[in-house]
């Protein structure tokens, strides 16, 4: 049995899982077994694959990252999983994080992203599960006029020091490595958040609830790209996806006050966001953020319903 099995969910990802899978091709068989899911990729991602003899799950539909990853690793039987984004190719480090997995109490544990430009991707590849007030100012845009405020700085972990083996709450879920024992112990990934967004916040949350430990480990190294599969997505999906995805985690953590402030605050950041892109998109801005603000003020009437 192979120590760590890779977990790779696709969708439309041609131009990336090619070097994705090249960066893995020199991995022997007894250190790790790889299985990409395409979650009903319409262009040759698929022949990417197969041209690697890599096995494939191949989905009619798209079932979303969180349920592709749960397939994968009830497709695997190795004692640690790497969930390992198309975009990002690895480029060392993943005895390191196998072995870091080993000590007890441990649940998971990411690596140092690097973009293309060479540069950490700090404030993403580690960060503290948000909080009500970290949201808050994330959907009315307070934490991208003003970066480096002390609840931004906290939730970014934008002190971290990047040499250093550190506790965090959410290591990036583009490269994370977890134990079969700690999927189990918490029920894997929830599949609720469709398509993606905030499932891996959530996961990682829930490692913590049950007394896990998460770490950042700085000798595992993958370049990484990101957001390939999301570009292409039109705004209003882009958006209706993101929120409702931020949504959910907030009715699922938070309490009732604090999820309802965070509804109202979304539709605020909402009606700011639809005037800002107004000269951009003209009178579709309007029409997507007013269904963000109709979602948001909807949810806040349901509190725990808004999980649905």
């Amino acid at each position: 049995m192979a120590r760590v099995a890779i977990v790779i969910v696709t969708y439309n990802s041609a131009g990336e899982i090619g070097e994705c899978l090249d960066a893995l091709a020199g991995l022997p068989a007894a250190e790790a077994e790889i299985v990409v899911v395409d979650n009903a990729s319409s262009d040759s991602t698929r022949d990417e694959i197969l041209a690697r003899r890599i096995t494939l799950i191949s989905n009619s539909t798209n079932a979303g990252f969180a349920a592709a990853v749960n397939q994968g690793v009830r497709a695997t039987t190795a004692p640690s999983i790497l969930s390992l984004n198309p975009d990002a190719q690895l480029i060392r480090g993943l005895d390191v994080m196998a072995t870091c997995l080993e000590q007890p109490g441990t649940g998971a544990v990411g690596g140092l992203l690097i973009g293309e430009d060479g540069n950490p991707q700090t404030g993403f590849m580690a960060r503290n599960l948000p909080s009500p007030t970290a949201l808050v100012l994330e959907v009315i845009g307070i934490n991208r006029l003003w970066p480096h405020n002390r609840v931004n700085w906290h939730y970014r972990c934008l002190g971290l020091d990047r040499t250093t083996m550190s506790l965090v709450d959410q290591p990036a879920g583009a490269f994370l490595m977890f134990t079969r024992a700690a999927w189990e112990r918490v029920g894997g990934f929830d599949e609720r958040f469709w398509p993606i967004w905030f499932e891996d916040v959530d996961f990682c949350a829930r490692l913590k609830s049950a007394g896990f430990c998460n770490y950042y480990h700085p000798e595992a190294v993958a370049k990484h790209s990101g957001s390939h599969s999301i570009a292409p997505l039109a705004l209003e999906n882009r958006q209706r996806y993101w929120y409702g995805s931020l949504l959910k985690y907030a009715a699922k953590h938070y309490r009732s006050p604090a999820f309802r402030t965070t509804c109202v605050a979304v539709a605020a950041g909402a009606v700011m966001r639809a005037v800002a892109g107004f000269p951009r998109y003209k009178f579709k801005a309007f029409a997507v953020y007013g269904g963000i603000v109709g979602l948001a003020l909807s949810r806040a009437f349901r509190y725990r319903q808004a999980l649905g």
